[in-house]
């Protein structure tokens, strides 16, 4: 296949050719006529033909200028309309990738509100709790578990993640918890989590000892919270993450202690989309629905730091 002249010296000849004019050209493409003549003369010497002649009067394109025009110029169009369909796509569709707790137990039920507020978007929701690339990934924002913004994304605070035991009232009236020395004799779920450590470690006197044991070991909250509404055994959560089974009474918080993680989580997106309309339809939906599911617990809308 023979190589293609210098694209640049084709997209001059289409708008030279347009307006038969070297000086609209260059306004057109914000470029001085010096520039224009020099990529016409690049473009006549590639092809070793001439495309325009210049008289009295101005200048005008050549028979083989004339012939070669129309089809520069359409191939100039389908690649327009080629990036304008991408460009509509890319703009209705929002893909988002976030961890499986928050995800399945915090914005998958909320989505539906963004959808009444943003009906011109996709949603696309992954659920995953592997960190993606991000510039180089197909998605457009994550939502993200986060100790600080991370360098190279645009990184908006979302809230804290707090850290208690909860179990289910048929658990509770089955196992005596009355302080927390309790809970290391009664089933915990996930015992090795270190949330486990974190919270026991923030209360004052209580012993280091036993705080890990034999348990069912879950590879998430969502788990751990299904095994503790069951009746398995005690988990460490999130209670925003499960606020729904809270308020429904299928968990129960049976300390009014808690910790505060180190992590945070954080809406994170590409420097090179910072821009976007429909990335800063979710930023600000978002922010908003935080503030309004933890607003009456406002260290929760603290950043670290």
């Amino acid at each position: 296949m023979p190589p293609l002249p210098p694209l640049p010296a084709v997209r001059v000849f289409e708008a030279a050719a347009r307006h038969e004019n070297f000086s609209r050209a260059a306004e057109e493409l914000a470029m001085t006529q010096a520039a224009v003549s020099y990529q016409m003369k690049l473009l006549e010497e590639r092809l070793g033909a001439t495309l325009f002649v210049r008289h009295a009067r101005g200048m005008s394109l050549t028979d083989l200028g004339r012939a070669l025009a129309p089809k520069v110029s359409g191939a100039f169009e389908a690649l327009r309309e080629a990036f304008a369909a991408v460009r509509a796509d890319n703009d209705s569709i929002l893909s988002i990738t976030a961890p499986r707790t928050f995800a399945t137990n915090w914005l998958a039920g909320r989505l539906g509100d963004f959808h009444v507020a943003r009906p011109d978007l996709n949603v696309r929701l992954d659920v995953s709790d592997a960190l993606v690339d991000l510039p180089a990934s197909e998605f457009d924002a994550a939502i993200r578990g986060m100790a600080a913004p991370m360098p190279g994304l645009v990184c908006h605070f979302l809230m804290r993640m707090p850290a208690t035991p909860l179990a289910s009232p048929a658990f509770l009236a089955a196992h005596r918890l009355d302080s927390p020395e309790d809970l290391y004799s009664v089933p915990r779920l996930s015992p090795e989590d270190d949330w486990w450590d974190l919270w026991f470690d923030s209360l004052p006197g209580v012993p280091a000892r036993q705080r890990t044991g034999p348990g069912i070991r879950f590879e998430s909250q969502v788990l751990d919270g299904h095994a503790a509404i069951a009746g398995h055994g005690v988990a460490i959560l999130s209670p925003p993450m499960f606020r729904n089974a809270i308020d429904s009474g299928l968990l129960v918080q049976p300390f009014a202690h808690r910790a505060i993680y180190r992590n945070s989580f954080w809406l994170v997106y590409p420097e090179h989309k910072r821009t976007l309309p429909k990335l800063r339809a979710l930023r600000d939906w978002l922010l908003a629905a935080v503030r309004e599911a933890v607003g009456e617990d406002p260290e929760l809308l603290v950043p670290p730091g």
